[in-house]
């Protein structure tokens, strides 16, 4: 229970799936969470509903794409709970599901703006305090899509590659203040965002059980399946890790 004991944690895209289970495990062990995200509804009430458990949480309205915006959240999470020791960016969109000749400026800009330059622009704003820390964990959310390749959604490749690339190099930009950094790469799981991918298709249930076939395991993952692997690196367990790639993926890039 007390893995993050002490730890200041700033989670973007925490309001729902991967974040969430990430804000409320980290909570669960020891962390204060400051909740960010675009949903002020169910932000609001995942910070209450922790406060009600007698976790330490906090919600602000961010979207990661907003540099100035991004900047204010993050100085005012490190003055609210007095330091910051791990920032997981997780917020995130699928974007366009078209083939690129099809694709307009505008949806692939969209995709880049909050998957990439909402890293960078949390990172950026991050570092100062980190270092003022004497260290911490960056924990980037990409993909198995930042690993392999599919032939559909190229934005949302394209950015997912591009945070594999910037968590590797942060890690080594940042190493000399202890700042560990490494990205996280999910398979299909069961969340709001996968749901909108098999929205579309006739017949759900066959489609669900097509994609849990992907995984060698049999099944899709869930969303503790991922918050457990950041509680892991966001901890002094994973003092040595650094510009890693881990994988939570039911096998999918094994093959």
């Amino acid at each position: 229970m007390d893995r993050l004991k002490g730890k200041v944690a700033v989670i973007t895209g925490a309001a729902v799936g991967l974040g969430r289970a990430t804000a409320i495990r980290m909570a669960e062990e020891g962390a204060a969470v400051a909740i960010l995200d675009v949903q002020d509804a169910p932000g609001e009430a995942l910070a209450t509903e922790l406060a009600g458990r007698g976790l330490k949480a906090r919600f602000w309205h961010c979207e990661v794409q907003k540099e100035d915006e991004v900047a204010w959240v993050i100085d005012a999470a490190a003055r609210h709970f007095g330091r910051l020791d791990v920032l997981v960016n997780n917020a995130g969109v699928a974007g366009a599901n078209k083939p690129t000749h099809e694709l307009t400026e505008a949806e692939w800009d969209w995709v880049q703006a909050i998957n990439v330059k909402g890293v960078f622009f949390c990172t950026k704003h991050a570092i100062p305090h980190l270092k003022q820390a004497g260290g911490g964990a960056i924990i980037n959310l990409s993909s198995i899509y930042g690993l392999v390749g599919a032939p559909d959604a190229p934005p949302y490749h394209a950015s997912k590659g591009a945070v594999r690339l910037m968590s590797k190099t942060d890690a080594l930009i940042y190493a000399a203040d202890r700042i560990r950094v490494n990205s996280v790469h999910p398979g299909f799981i069961w969340t709001p965002m996968v749901e909108g991918y098999l929205k579309d298709q006739t017949d759900q249930a066959e489609a669900r059980h097509a994609v849990d076939l992907l995984h060698p395991l049999g099944h899709m993952g869930e969303p503790d399946d991922i918050a457990w692997g950041c509680v892991y690196l966001a901890s002094d367990e994973a003092k040595f890790v650094t510009g890693a790639e881990i994988v939570i993926d039911g096998g999918y890039t094994a093959r």
